[in-house]
């Protein structure tokens, strides 16, 4: 399962991988915290009025899948408090590796949304759908297709 190159125990290795964990969670953490953020003072701004009932509703799903993003991404750290100490490292890692996997899908659904929500305000809403479809391929490219090229190259 691990690199044999290593001279590192199983604990050493999830050890190694809790870090590296740690560090992508870091930075997906903050970016999602932003946008939750973001989304959540939209209603305080005055253009907000202007939202017709759909984008009102699109506006409001985006909100709970921005904060459901964030219990994602902090899902592990939680994990990691309950389980601490308790020589569950392996099966924590699996666990973050999941939940960060979910999050990176999530993400990708948010930012396609919230671009289909800004467009459908500045021009309309076959633009907003021709715009969100072309992040999602473009998001789905870089998070998930890259990836995968990568790993399968090493």
């Amino acid at each position: 399962m691990g690199d044999p190159a290593r001279d590192e125990t199983p604990q050493e290795r999830a050890d190694r991988n809790w870090n590296d964990l740690l560090q992508e969670l870091r930075v997906s953490q903050t970016g999602v915290q932003l946008l939750a953020g973001f989304l959540a003072t939209l209603p305080f701004q005055s253009r907000f009025e202007v939202l017709d009932d759909f984008q009102r509703a699109w506006y409001v799903g985006l909100l709970a899948l921005a904060f459901g993003t964030v219990a994602v991404t902090l899902a592990p750290v939680a994990i990691h408090r309950r389980v601490f100490q308790s020589d569950a490292k392996p099966e924590l890692v699996q666990a973050g590796h999941r939940l960060t996997s979910v999050a990176l899908v999530m993400i990708a659904v948010l930012l396609g949304g919230i671009f289909f929500l800004v467009v459908d305000m500045v021009f309309d809403r076959m633009a907003a759908a021709a715009a969100a479809v072309g992040s999602v391929v473009v998001l789905a490219g870089l998070l998930f297709v890259l990836p995968k090229r990568v790993a399968s190259t090493s």
